[in-house]
């Protein structure tokens, strides 16, 4: 079972999509996004299965939750620098995960 110890050693944050790509050789459709977490984290790289939920245009600029502190990835040809968050739909495609309401970039969950 993890501890709070456990969670607290995640570090998610609140980002906003500044770009999205298609991202044809992944195995899995999926999007290159280019998420801005503020000043201290700066603009990172993330690589999401969201094409089956998601248009291009539905994710720009939208806020998102995002892991930030996991080793980058190789995806394919993509550094994958963080983890962005969703739960599954009823076909098991992603749907993100984000605040209710605007808030600053940066913001940390707790």
């Amino acid at each position: 079972m993890a501890s709070i110890t456990d969670f607290q050693t995640l570090d998610i944050r609140v980002g906003r999509i500044l770009s999205v790509e298609e991202f044809p050789e992944a195995k899995k459709p999926a999007y290159k996004l280019k998420i801005d977490f503020g000043k201290e984290i700066g603009i990172k790289t993330s690589s999401a299965q969201l094409p089956q939920n998601y248009s291009k245009e539905q994710l720009t600029g939208r806020l998102v939750l995002a892991v930030v502190n996991f080793p980058p990835r190789k995806i394919g040809p993509v550094l994958s620098e963080v983890l962005t968050l969703g739960v599954p739909d009823e076909k098991g495609n992603c749907i993100l995960i984000q605040p209710e309401r605007n808030v600053p970039i940066g913001g940390k969950l707790y």
